[in-house]
């Protein structure tokens, strides 16, 4: 499946992604929160015990509790749902407001304090794999 923003603006396959798109967004075209970006991190939190809290939930909302279990970007999550940023903001807030994720800035460095070497030696290593 390619991303919507790839394909040509009058083929078939671009408008059926627009139209599912809008469709799983429910004709929204931006997340009511102003706080999500890129780089924030969004974790599953713990599962309610309501069996029907699940109703619904697009197989999206679906796909992004079961990637969150571990902490992950926002701009990941998109990646691998291969949808829009702007489409994914808009799934992970609706999980916000269930309470089925929680969204937060990735962790600062504090004034100060020396940044972790390692781990940037790490991310370096890992961009250059690229």
């Amino acid at each position: 499946m390619s991303h919507w923003a790839d394909a040509a603006a009058d083929d078939e396959d671009a408008e059926e992604s627009l139209v599912r798109a809008y469709t799983i967004t429910q004709g929204r075209t931006a997340s009511a929160r102003d706080d999500l970006t890129l780089i924030t991190v969004i974790t599953t939190a713990a599962a309610p015990r309501d069996q029907h809290a699940d109703r619904g939930l697009q197989p999206e909302h679906r796909l992004i509790l079961r990637q969150c279990r571990t902490p992950v970007a926002l701009a990941e999550v998109a990646a691998r749902l291969n949808l829009p940023v702007a489409v994914t903001k808009i799934l992970v807030d609706d999980l916000i407001v269930r309470g089925r994720v929680t969204a937060r800035p990735p962790l600062a460095v504090t004034v100060g304090e020396e940044p972790d070497m390692i781990l940037l030696q790490a991310v370096k290593d890992a961009l250059l794999r690229l």
